[in-house]
């Protein structure tokens, strides 16, 4: 599913206007965004947490020379979906 089926299927479950679906769905999206960017978590129960971990500096290798590069520190974000989530799709 991609965003524009997710915006389709909203409007028709909720009743409203695609593009009103549209403008929720993008304003959570930029709020989820903004709130991982200042380094916080949004846990939504019943679908799980979304945060941001730091990955260390690494050293890696470049597939064509195998020479070893270093891969610096960066921050990502990550999903750890709640327990309800997972039971509901393992059905």
């Amino acid at each position: 599913m991609n965003k524009t089926e997710l915006i389709a299927a909203a409007a028709e479950q909720s009743g409203i206007t695609k593009k009103d679906a549209e403008r929720v769905i993008n304003a959570a999206i930029d709020t989820i965004t903004a709130a991982l960017a200042k380094g916080d978590k949004v846990q939504l129960t019943g679908f799980g947490t979304f945060e941001v971990t730091e990955r260390k500096a690494r050293v890696g290798r470049d597939p064509r020379t195998r020479e070893a590069i270093q891969i610096p520190a960066t921050k990502v974000p990550t999903f750890k979906p709640s327990q309800a989530l997972k039971d509901n799709v393992a059905k």
